[in-house]
């Protein structure tokens, strides 16, 4: 089950019906506590949040939803006609899970919830790769038994190449399995979370290799 909270209703019966094309069952709310009341009653899988609602601002109820143990879990993906730089950083460092900008592609709104819902499906269990555990079920990745604090596209693009060692990924691959769509003038963003990636796993990090005119791939052993 998707929820979404979005004040325009011909955007949110767009998603609704668009949904319901994939057999996903969804629930729309105009007002946010119809959507607070929704969500103590049952948690949803995902939560589209439109930002720019009357009255409270999507930011705002993110926090609330990431700082609540009950609910920090639930993936979100931002909805909104805010397309700055500085806003995307705001929601991502909140916790949002995507971020959709107005007008969008109801494909390419799709194909991102795909990516999630692959992730939530998973039942891989823990996969121990030479000191390495990483798991889809606790969502944690540690070293050594030293827990390694990652951002959830860092988590998604490690458990990828995890799960495909020595095989070699274009970067165009790479963004389409992750981020779920072709990110074509943002490549930046892929070498962006490698680097990062890279540092945050410190020696380990060092199997991640760039093939130089191709993209990327985690080596087996790190020679």
């Amino acid at each position: 089950m998707i929820y979404i909270l979005e004040d325009d209703s011909s955007i949110l019966e767009l998603i609704i019906y668009a949904l319901k094309t994939q057999n996903i069952k969804s629930k729309g709310f105009i007002n946010y506590d119809d959507f607070l009341q929704a969500i103590k009653d049952k948690k949803p899988e995902i939560i589209i949040l439109d930002v720019m609602l009357p009255g409270i601002s999507g930011f705002e109820i993110l926090d609330t939803i990431k700082t609540n143990p009950k609910t920090k879990n639930i993936p979100t993906i931002l909805l909104t006609a805010l397309n700055s730089e500085y806003e995307k950083v705001k929601g991502l460092d909140l916790g949002a899970d995507d971020y959709i900008t107005k007008p969008f592609g109801v494909m390419e709104l799709l194909a991102r919830i795909r990516v999630i819902l692959r992730r939530l499906d998973s039942k891989d269990n823990a996969i121990f790769f030479d000191g390495l555990e990483f798991s889809y079920k606790k969502h944690s990745v540690s070293i050594d038994n030293q827990k390694i604090e990652l951002t959830l596209k860092e988590f998604e693009l490690l458990g990828f190449l995890i799960k495909n060692p020595d095989h070699t990924f274009s970067r165009d691959k790479l963004l389409e399995e992750i981020w779920g769509y072709m990110y074509t003038c943002e490549s930046r963003t892929l070498d962006m979370h490698i680097k990062t990636l890279r540092q945050k796993l410190g020696i380990w990090g060092e199997r991640i290799k760039t093939i130089r005119g191709v993209g990327y791939k985690l080596e087996k052993t790190n020679v």
